[in-house]
C-alpha cells in the first residue's frame, strides 16, 4: 500500500500572519523607530527633512524636555487622573463581577445589564467631550440649572476654572468609559476558573465573600495582570478627552497631560517634532518601567520559586559529575 503523502496546514498560518505583519512594520515599528531617531536630532517644523543628528549633545532634547516645568506638570495630571479613575474603576468592576457570577444570586436579564454598562465604551472620545462639555457648560448648562434649582449653589459656577473639579470631571469620563470593558474581561476570566473548585467551596460552607476572595481572585491573577497593564497603557497615554474637553488645559496647566503636551509641542507654536520625540521616548521608558514593575509584584511567587529549586538541583548535579568526573 502507498502511503499517503502528510500535508503541513503551517505554511497557510504564515500566510494569514503576512498582513498583519506588514501593518505592524508600516504602522507601528517604523513610527517608533523614526520617533525614537527624531528625539536625537534638531528636526522642526512639518514637512521638514533637512534635519541632522546632534553630535556634539545627543540627548540636548530629552535634557529639554526634562527640565520643562510643563512636561512634569504634566506627567503629575496623568498620573493623578489615572489614579482617580482606576481605583474606582477597578472596585465598580470587581463588585459588579461578583454579582454577575454568584451562583447564589441567579441574576436574570445579565445580558441587558452587560451591554448598558459596556456601551459607553463604544461611543468615541469626541462625542463624550462634547456632552459633558455641554453638561458642565458655563453660563447655560443642565448641571449648572440643576444645582441651582435645589439650592446647591447660590450663582453659576465654571466647573473648569477650578483645578480639582476639571481633573474631577475627566477621571469620571475615564471611569464612565472604561469600568464596562474591565467588567466584562474579569467575567471573562471567572468563567474560565474550574467550576469544580465553586463547587467544593459551597459543600465545605464557604461563603460568598470567602470564596470571592479566597478562590476567585487568586485565579484572575493573570486577568487582573493583564487590566492593569492595560489600563496602565492607556492612562499614561490619555490625550482624547482632556485635549477637547478643555482645550486650553485649564487653569495653571490642571488637566495638561503628558500626551497633551507632546502634541502641543509637535503641532502648535514652533513644532518641535525633536521635543515631541524625545517626550515620547521619555513616556514610553516610563511605561515600560511601570509595567515591568507590576509585572514583578504579580508574578506567580510558586512557579518562580519552583524554576528556582529546578536550577539549584541542575547545578547540584552538574557539579556532583564534575567532582565524579575529576576522580
Amino acid at each position: 500500500m502507498k502511503r499517503r503523502k502528510s500535508f503541513s496546514y503551517a505554511k497557510y498560518g504564515y500566510i494569514f500572519s503576512i498582513p498583519f505583519i506588514i501593518t505592524f512594520l508600516i504602522f507601528s515599528l517604523y513610527p517608533t523607530i523614526y520617533t525614537a531617531v527624531l528625539g536625537f536630532t534638531d528636526s522642526k517644523g512639518l514637512g521638514n527633512t533637512s534635519w541632522k543628528i546632534l553630535t556634539d549633545d545627543p540627548f540636548r532634547n530629552f535634557k529639554l524636555v526634562l527640565n520643562n516645568e510643563s512636561f512634569i506638570t504634566g506627567l503629575k495630571n496623568t498620573a493623578a487622573i489615572w489614579m482617580m479613575n482606576f481605583i474606582p474603576q477597578m472596585l465598580l468592576a470587581l463588585l459588579l463581577t461578583a454579582w454577575f457570577t454568584s451562583r447564589r444570586s441567579n441574576l436574570k436579564g445579565q445580558g441587558f445589564f452587560k451591554i448598558v454598562f459596556y456601551m459607553p465604551n463604544i461611543i468615541t472620545a469626541a462625542s463624550i467631550a462634547v456632552l459633558f462639555a455641554t453638561l458642565f457648560g458655563y453660563p447655560v448648562g443642565p448641571v449648572n440649572s440643576l444645582l441651582l434649582k435645589l439650592g446647591l449653589i447660590k450663582e453659576k459656577f465654571y466647573f473648569y476654572i477650578n483645578k480639582d473639579v476639571s481633573r474631577g470631571i475627566i477621571a469620571f469620563i475615564q471611569f464612565w468609559m472604561w469600568y464596562g470593558y474591565t467588567m466584562l474581561i474579569l467575567i471573562a476570566g471567572v468563567k474560565g476558573i474550574n467550576p469544580e473548585i465553586f463547587e467544593a467551596a459551597e459543600i465545605d460552607g464557604a461563603s460568598g465573600t470567602q470564596t470571592f476572595f479566597r478562590i476567585t481572585l487568586p485565579n484572575l491573577k493573570t486577568i487582573l495582570l493583564y487590566v492593569l497593564i492595560t489600563s496602565l497603557i492607556g492612562g499614561l497615554n490619555i490625550f482624547d478627552i482632556p485635549r477637547l474637553l478643555v482645550p486650553y488645559s485649564g487653569p495653571d496647566n490642571a488637566t495638561l497631560t503628558a500626551s497633551v503636551f507632546i502634541y502641543n509641542q509637535a503641532f502648535s507654536g514652533s513644532y518641535f517634532w525633536n521635543r515631541a520625540a524625545a517626550a515620547s521616548m521619555i513616556l514610553f521608558v516610563i511605561i515600560a518601567v511601570c509595567s515591568g514593575i507590576l509585572f514583578f509584584i504579580m508574578r506567580d511567587k510558586e512557579a518562580a520559586e519552583h524554576r528556582k529549586a529546578v536550577k539549584r538541583l541542575a547545578k547540584q548535579q552538574s557539579s556532583k559529575l564534575k567532582a565524579q568526573e575529576a576522580k
